[in-house]
């Protein structure tokens, strides 16, 4: 897999970016909707084009005042840009050409990145004649199109990635996010390779300590004062023959908490770190309560489709009514990871540390097993005879057989009939099944669906038959 494509939407505020960033990320609604504060003062999505994995920044608006584009486009702005491949400009086609967007432009210009001019809001509009003042800002030839109609946006991203060659051609439609995997393509992208293990979680929680003590040297910075790690940082490793990469990422927390600048734009490295693990460690803070930023890590983890291990730090000198409340409070804020492994331990002084191997042995192992048609096809079988799926408009749900359709996370295809209205529950409960049944431990299970009347190839050529009938 190529390394992600990042891209940064930039501009005034109400131009549209938001609009467009809802737009590119609808398969992934989740980190927009549900996931507010992971990205603190600005959001960060995730989806597929082809065979592109892209992150999108939708930035703060910027008034395109001097002063503060001086603290903040040139600091800011600036750091989010030199992360990023490709820069967004968007303007808008009912405002004009501003100061605002003159002064945004000469500070693009200067970055010497690839910036893509796009005229937003163009609906009802001669666009021709709307785009035409705005290629004196020396950006290229502007892009019409009108996020909030999704019209014009297809085009629009297959231009814009094409300004980086490395990506190939990119020519199709922007709702080619999923790039689906057959069977025989099965291959564990981890020949050779060390299991690559993130460690996340808030500022301070003791993630550098937990690396030292992995390596059982100083390899990371250390100090009690939040935001000591400022980038992801990867440490190979080897134990017992087994090659290991460990990366230690930078701390997330809320926004309103966040005030140095470079701050703002560790969580991307985070993501990236996300994106490029095999599996995660969570560490989260015994000693405080956990908060939505936990929550809404857990939840990125999930939604890349990740191997996961919680580690429960400071551990060590609490008492037993405090251990108490902390089963209770992860029992009723988390039970969306039971299948992830729960550990109990003190980075600082290296209890239950050594347990953590084998969590990651086995998360990984569960993540990148491969399994048989026939197998799964089994399970299948076990599942519905077990519990039937539900009847639709008087027709039961008919599901045939199963296969493999990748790895990390373990993706099941299951093909049948009707299986676009197997409701949620039921779902859920083949999720269950199949993870108990296979012994899958840390890693979720993707279950999805193919109907095979939509793959039936006479199934045109029957209705025309009788179109014909009738006809005569």
């Amino acid at each position: 897999m190529s390394r992600e494509i990042i891209i940064a939407l930039v501009g005034r505020p109400n131009v549209g970016k938001s609009t467009l960033f809802n737009v590119l990320t609808r398969s992934r609604d989740a980190l927009v909707a549900d996931y507010p504060g992971l990205t603190r003062d600005r959001q960060y999505g995730r989806f597929q084009f082809r065979s592109s994995d892209i992150i999108i920044i939708d930035t703060g608006g910027l008034s395109g005042e001097s002063e503060e584009l001086d603290s903040h486009m040139e600091k800011q702005t600036r750091l989010a840009v030199d992360e990023s491949d490709i820069i967004i400009f968007m303007v808008d086609a009912r405002d004009g050409l501003t100061p605002a967007d003159e002064v945004i432009a000469e500070s693009l210009r200067r970055t010497g990145k690839d910036v893509q001019l796009i005229v937003n809001k163009t609906d009802g509009l001669d666009t021709r004649t709307v785009s035409s003042e705005f290629y004196s800002l020396g950006l290229g030839e502007p892009f019409s199109i009108a996020a909030s109609q999704n019209r014009g946006i297809q085009s629009m991203l297959s231009d814009v990635l094409k300004k980086t060659h490395q990506y190939g051609d990119t020519d199709g439609e922007v709702e080619d996010f999923r790039i689906e995997t057959d069977e025989d393509d099965i291959e564990a992208d981890t020949e050779d390779r060390s299991v690559k293990v993130a460690i996340i979680g808030r500022p301070n929680v003791g993630k550098s300590t937990l690396v030292n003590r992995f390596l059982g040297e100083e390899r990371v910075v250390v100090y009690d004062m939040p935001g000591t790690t400022r980038d992801s940082v990867f440490i190979p490793f080897e134990r017992d023959g087994k090659k290991y990469t460990f990366i230690d990422t930078a701390g997330i927390r809320r926004k309103r908490a966040v005030h140095e600048v470079i701050e703002k734009f560790s969580i991307i490295k985070s993501m990236q770190a996300i994106e490029r693990a095999n599996v995660v460690i969570m560490m989260i803070d015994a000693r405080t309560e956990i908060a939505d930023q936990d929550l809404h890590l857990i939840g990125y983890v999930l939604e890349a489709g990740r191997a996961l291990v919680l580690a429960i730090n400071k551990w060590d000198g609490m008492d037993d009514y405090q251990k108490q409340l902390i089963h209770k409070g992860l029992d009723k804020q988390l039970p969306f990871v039971r299948f992830a492994e729960t550990f109990f331990i003190s980075a600082l002084h290296g209890s239950s540390v050594g347990k953590l191997y084998e969590a990651i042995d086995k998360a990984y192992e569960s993540a990148t097993k491969k399994y048989s048609t026939s197998d799964l096809t089994r399970l299948l079988e076990m599942a519905v005879q077990s519990h039937q799926p539900p009847l639709v408009n008087g027709r039961r749900i008919k599901l045939r057989y199963a296969h493999q359709g990748g790895m990390n996370p373990p993706r099941i295809i299951i093909h049948g009939n009707q299986v676009n209205k197997v409701p949620s529950v039921y779902k859920r409960y083949l999720t269950n099944f199949f993870r108990k049944e296979l012994n899958s431990v840390g890693t979720p299970i993707k279950i999805e669906f193919k109907d095979n009347e939509d793959s039936n190839p006479f199934k045109s050529s029957k209705k025309n038959k009788r179109s014909v009938k009738i006809r005569r």
